[in-house]
């Protein structure tokens, strides 16, 4: 009679063994956060890279707000600064965008002359402030690309017109800012700006033209005279001198387009176009001649 209560007892011993093998046989689900985990375009290593940079800059960055809170002195806040940076956080690569007529190697110079390259240190505002002051250069946006890239995208002028001055060829762009000086033989097919202070009309002159769109592609070369004026030379050899004021300037040449396609003024031997006084031309011909011819301007 005792022996049964034993072997009942030993059954049930020997079983749970025997289910919790069973259990271990089972594959374990994955969770959430490793489904997650798995659907990324990324390998662990490079998981585990990003995270490890996500968490130096933090600590890096608490840090430097925690130092400047209380007023620890610049070098401490320095100190940490570089710590990051030794941890990864510095400009190892440079990417620049946007430049045609700029010198790569220039502005890698003016982003790489840093006290530190550790990227919290990088002066941003510093090296776009130097970068502005090269002629070329409109506009400068400075960012960076953590963990390792300062990014660099140039906004270049463009070259509108060519401005004389003392036998001195410059390129100007359309606001009259002098990019580069350009050699005879090596000028670009744009507008000719000659005088002193010339380079400054540009956007005048630009204005004036538009007024007579028909004349525009015939004229050569635009002289400022006296800082007042201009004379407009044509690609055929004659000059128009127009009157002062933008005003004036516009409405004579817009009668001088008007009587050029009636009557064909360009190319029949004149040598001066003189508007001037508001309400006259004088023709200036070879040898002298003259022939004055009255125009109304709508004054």
């Amino acid at each position: 009679m005792s022996r049964k209560p034993a072997q009942r007892t030993a059954t049930r011993r020997g079983a749970a063994p025997a289910k919790r093998k069973a259990n271990a046989r089972r594959p374990k689900r994955p969770g959430l956060l490793d489904q997650a985990v798995a659907a990324l375009p990324f390998s662990q290593a490079t998981l585990t890279r990003i995270a490890t940079w996500s968490i130096v800059g933090t600590v890096g960055a608490v840090a430097l707000g925690v130092a400047t809170w209380f007023g620890v002195p610049a070098a401490v806040g320095t100190a940490v600064a570089n710590v990051v940076g030794d941890a990864g956080l510095k400009v190892d690569e440079i990417q620049i965008d946007g430049i045609k007529r700029m010198d790569k190697m220039t502005v890698l110079t003016q982003a790489l002359d840093q006290d530190s390259r550790a990227m919290p240190l990088v002066d941003l505002a510093l090296v776009r402030e130097r970068l502005l002051k090269y002629p070329w250069v409109k506009d400068a946006r400075v960012s960076r690309r953590l963990p390792n890239t300062l990014r660099i995208f140039i906004i270049e002028r463009e070259a509108a017109a060519i401005w004389q001055q003392h036998g001195q060829l410059m390129l100007v762009d359309t606001t009259g800012v002098p990019l580069e000086p350009v050699s005879t033989d090596a000028m670009p097919d744009l507008p000719l700006l000659i005088g002193e202070g010339a380079n400054a009309q540009e956007p005048a002159r630009s204005r004036l033209l538009a007024e007579a769109p028909a004349i525009k592609p015939l004229v050569k070369a635009a002289t400022w005279i006296g800082n007042r004026r201009w004379d407009l030379t044509f690609a055929s050899g004659e000059k128009l001198q127009l009157p002062e004021g933008e005003e004036a300037a516009a409405k004579s040449l817009r009668k001088f387009a008007e009587l050029d396609a009636a009557q064909g003024l360009l190319r029949k031997g004149t040598i001066r176009f003189d508007m001037r006084v508001p309400g006259n031309m004088v023709m200036q011909r070879p040898l002298g001649q003259t022939a004055t011819t009255s125009v109304g301007t709508g004054e």
